[in-house]
């Protein structure tokens, strides 16, 4: 566990000293800006309630573009000019390389969320009486985003490593996320019912993370989304292997 700080602390810093960096969290706030209090179809101050439900329901969506920008460059760089091939000569466990970097890209995710919680602010003095507010739910949809974000973070670096060209890691990272996200919900409401359809539904995150938003933790829920990351993990532990031997 030595290694895993020092690797985290480099890839913050790398992140914040590119322009990248402030032009996606940028363009994230800016689109949820936009959605939460500004587009007709999901603005807060024309659907009069005081709750985020548009905005923890459309989130997720904006993060399977975010996540992938984030986390592009995180082995595909590496691997493209070689310092990943130098890295690799030191004395270094590949799990802790790979931590580190996972940690690093999970962290810059929340940090880019953390402004957004103003808008639990701003309902919660616009609520009538002030203070009108469900913070169980609101509490259950922000850990459903940190866990979610940490599983489309896992996702990405093992995108990343695959090959060495950041845009391709963006869309094998989006793709992935999507079909986690989007596409098993899909599949199992065109199998209808049964065991199949169950599965897949078991599958989605977009379930796991709406039962989070309803302010009960499930503890299944969360347990299938801490294995996905720890999948997704290992799977780029693998990866990273082959590229050592």
């Amino acid at each position: 566990m030595a290694s895993v700080f020092p690797i985290f602390q480099k890839e913050i810093s790398s992140f914040f000293n590119s322009l990248i960096a402030y032009v996606v969290m940028a363009v994230f706030l800016i689109v949820l800006g936009l959605i939460v209090w500004v587009f007709p179809d999901s603005n807060l101050l024309d659907y009069g309630y005081a709750d985020l439900d548009s905005f923890f329901y459309l989130t997720p969506y904006v993060l399977l573009f975010l996540i992938p920008a984030i986390t592009m460059r995180t082995f595909s760089e590496e691997i493209r000019t070689g310092t990943l091939e130098l890295l690799l000569t030191k004395p270094l466990p590949v799990w802790e390389l790979v931590v580190g970097k996972f940690l690093a890209n999970w962290f810059l995710v929340l940090i880019t969320l953390l402004p957004t919680t103003i808008y639990v602010y701003s309902i919660w003095q616009l609520g009538n009486p002030v203070g009108n507010l469900d913070l169980a739910a609101v509490g259950g949809a922000y850990v459903g985003l940190f866990l979610l974000s940490g599983c489309m973070a896992a996702m990405g670096i093992f995108a990343s490593a695959l090959n060495d060209n950041q845009i391709v890691g963006f869309v094998l990272a989006a793709l992935l996320a999507f079909v986690w996200y989007v596409g098993w919900g899909s599949l199992s409401i065109l199998l209808g019912s049964g065991l199949g359809a169950q599965f897949f539904h078991y599958l989605a995150l977009d379930a796991q993370y709406l039962s989070l938003g309803k302010g009960l933790i499930d503890l299944g829920s969360v347990v299938y989304q801490i294995s996905l990351i720890l999948v997704f993990v290992w799977g780029t532990v693998q990866r990273v292997q082959t590229l050592r031997s």
